[in-house]
């Protein structure tokens, strides 16, 4: 046995080579109607020389790439026969087999971290992707309950125009004010609740209140305030927004030292100066964490607040209108809209963070 390979990594290759060997087997009566899915499998069974000679970890993704197209490519009209899923099977396992190699070799310096680690999160969102297609198309699923990502995707290409109108109503017109109307809010109010013993005190309670409501309730009393277009959405990202980023300013302005405190009171610094030059930058670390969850708490109040009323176009709408309508595929095409939107932003903001607070142990221990 090879002795390179840990015993979870072994472990995967002789299920990925023994669902190789028995798909094999099972085919060899229709070979013909699926040559791609035989040829897999063939490749497979001869893949257990990897145990006794070193072969590439390269191998397993190449494996685990040509079992997922195959499979896609030869997926029947009807019901999926079981060499399919044993060829599924073995392909998902080909692709943790790599996955798992390339960690360790990330992780005992064979290969550089920076680039290579890319490739990890890639490979497992695109097993699961063809996981899910081949599921719910060998399964014969009905799109009203799950669509296929192909259905998806020839969605998102085909509705181009509406998608962008709902992100721009939705993300640009709603999100992006009231965020920062939210944020800007909750750290100026964050200062005077520390300036203040009386607000502290009056003000902390009242705001984990707050926090604490739910979005269901809020959203239609604001859109009896501020009507059916954008500014009700972004008064409910303000409500969403403000207490997290109070609450987080207010304890990240208490982390510096009493002796960093005493330090710039021998200095003769006045209370603006050490906010400014020491509690501020102590806080940083807090306040992007605050940054970075109200990036998705944001999305999330403003697509909520658009089932309760809005003019004939955003995110919220064509979900709730999709839904009624049994657009399944379009509604999960709004999905991956806002779930790429909202992973763009939160991956801005943590950019941002990188850059302010490098000072940081949590920064500077992530920089190879």
């Amino acid at each position: 046995m090879r002795r390179d390979l840990s015993y979870f990594q072994l472990y995967l290759a002789l299920i990925a080579s023994g669902c190789g060997l028995a798909g094999f087997a099972m085919s060899l009566p229709t070979l013909g109607t699926a040559p791609l899915v035989a040829t897999f499998f063939a490749l497979a069974a001869l893949s257990l020389v990897r145990l006794v000679m070193p072969l590439s970890a390269w191998l397993d993704g190449a494996m685990a790439v040509f079992g997922a197209v195959a499979l896609i490519a030869s997926l029947p009209a009807g019901t999926m026969p079981i060499h399919h899923w044993l060829a599924l099977f073995a392909a998902w396992a080909f692709a943790w087999l790599f996955v798992e190699r390339l960690s360790a070799a990330i992780r005992a310096g064979r290969l550089p971290e920076t680039g290579t680690g890319v490739l990890i999160p890639v490979v497992f969102g695109l097993a699961l992707l063809v996981v899910w297609e081949v599921v719910t198309r060998g399964a014969n699923v009905p799109p009203v309950l799950l669509p296929p990502p192909s259905a998806i995707g020839a969605r998102l290409a085909a509705e181009t125009g509406i998608l962008w109108a709902d992100f721009v109503q939705t993300f640009i017109k709603s999100v992006i004010p009231g965020y920062i109307i939210g944020c800007l809010a909750g750290l100026v109010v964050a200062i005077a609740v520390d300036r203040s013993p009386f607000l502290k005190a009056g003000v902390m309670p009242i705001g984990n209140f707050m926090s604490a409501l739910p979005i269901i309730g809020i959203a239609p009393i604001m859109v009896m305030w501020f009507g059916f277009d954008w500014q009700s959405k972004a008064a409910v990202v303000v409500a969403m927004t403000f207490f997290p980023m109070l609450v987080n300013t207010v304890a990240g302005l208490n982390a510096a030292s009493a002796m960093e405190r005493d330090l710039m009171t021998t200095y003769a610094a006045s209370y603006w100066q050490t906010l400014m030059k020491l509690r501020l930058p102590a806080a940083g670390p807090f306040i992007f964490n605050a940054l970075k969850i109200n990036s998705t708490l944001a999305l999330i109040g403003a697509i909520v607040a658009e089932f309760f009323g809005t003019p004939v176009v955003g995110m919220g709408f064509r979900i709730s209108t999709g839904v009624g309508r049994l657009a399944i595929d379009l509604v999960w095409a709004e999905i991956a809209v806002a779930a790429v939107a909202g992973s763009a932003f939160y991956g801005v903001i943590a950019l941002i963070e990188r850059g302010v607070t490098f000072w940081h142990p949590s920064v500077r221990g992530g920089r190879t």
